[in-house]
């Protein structure tokens, strides 16, 4: 899921902290599904238009949740390899028309006999045949699969932009070091965030303003790139800015505001200092992270979303992030200065959650729990 700065991030109860805020702190963790606990959790949506709320687990299954239940619509189990730590059912985005076409699309590892750490990177269409009620697992189109040639940094966020098009996380291809470069090989999709037109195309189309989508200098799906392995990323919907966490390698997490064509560094820099570690110079047309943290702080970061709710006046315009690892929850004003503040802490967080009146959730991947962000009493 994560980044092998971090061996055990999909292991249950790794790198534990107690669920309290800071004596200072303005938010505390609230349990937000009256008891219920998911299967390793790393996706929480809510469904447009809905109270429900879509939960992804790890194993390859999708639970509904709406008045204090939980009821499963999807179940690929079969179709995915979960076994690794960074693998499964990573993500899943509802298409912008869901109320009409009842269309979702899902990222996870399936198994593959021709990729050397035998997962295949699978990007995927399914509907409902039912209204909506549940997906049908029996009308999966693929979109999309990448051979993974190491078994962790497989990325995984999949997320409509404001622009209607289907954005990718893609990591590095894995091992440690990207020791293929692939981050900084535009000819390879590996270290990349994608932007794709779901709506177009067959089995998708290029949105012509994407960098290379002539063909010339890289593939055409690439939108920025030199990322190491971003876990999750978000559009503010109050102006569109698209806020990307890429989680370090042994040293430095980072939190970047995502360009057209951006190049973030990896594997040059991580963060923003040279890398290897050592190394004396590191020049490129590199954008800088807006905030870094080293892993006396934590070590494996999870992107959140620039808060826009009304619950947390506090916070409104602040974007809110936090680390698998250390469990620390953190804020940062959206438009500067990048001084991040804790906010609260966690434990195992997998993945933070957006609900449609702009309230916050965040999921707790060791004990399976949902929390919603809350004013401290």
């Amino acid at each position: 899921m994560r980044g092998s700065a971090c061996v055990v991030l999909l292991g249950t109860l790794a790198c534990s902290s107690e669920s309290t805020p800071l004596a200072s702190g303005s938010v505390v963790l609230q349990d937000a599904f009256a008891g219920l606990r998911f299967q390793q959790p790393l996706g929480i949506v809510q469904v447009p238009g809905e109270t429900r709320f879509f939960v992804v687990e790890k194993r390859g299954t999708v639970q509904s949740v709406a008045n204090g239940t939980a009821t499963q619509v999807l179940d690929i189990r079969v179709r995915v390899n979960s076994t690794p730590s960074e693998a499964g059912l990573l993500g899943l985005a509802f298409h912008p028309r869901w109320q009409q076409n009842h269309q979702v699309f899902v990222n996870y590892t399936a198994p593959s006999s021709s990729s050397p750490a035998n997962l295949r990177t699978t990007i995927s269409r399914f509907s409902s045949s039912d209204g909506g009620a549940t997906l049908d697992s029996g009308n999966e189109q693929v979109l999309l699969t990448l051979e993974q040639p190491f078994e962790n940094h497989n990325g995984g966020s999949v997320v409509f932009g404001p622009d209607g098009f289907l954005y990718l996380g893609l990591g590095d291809g894995g091992s440690g070091g990207d020791p293929r470069g692939n981050a900084q090989n535009t000819n390879v999709l590996f270290g990349k965030l994608l932007r794709i037109d779901v709506d177009s195309g067959m089995p998708y189309a290029i949105p012509p303003s994407n960098p290379f989508a002539s063909g010339t200098g890289g593939r055409p799906e690439i939108y920025a790139y030199g990322l190491r392995n971003p876990w999750r990323f978000s559009f503010d919907r109050a102006n569109g800015d698209l806020w990307l966490a890429d989680v370090g390698q042994n040293a430095w997490e980072e939190v970047d505001r995502i360009q057209l064509g951006g190049n973030y560094g990896w594997n040059h820099r991580e963060g923003k200092h040279c890398y290897p570690p050592g190394t004396q110079s590191c020049p490129g047309d590199f954008i800088d992270p807006l905030v870094e943290y080293s892993h006396s702080d934590g070590i494996s970061i999870t992107g959140g979303f620039v808060y826009r709710g009304s619950a947390l006046t506090q916070l409104v315009g602040h974007y809110i992030y936090g680390d698998f690892g250390s469990g620390t929850i953190w804020s940062v004003p959206a438009s500067g200065p990048y001084t991040p503040t804790v906010i609260a802490h966690g434990a195992n967080i997998s993945t933070f959650g957006e609900g449609a009146d702009g309230e916050l959730y965040v999921a707790d991947l060791g004990s399976g729990q949902i929390s919603k962000l809350v004013g401290a009493p």
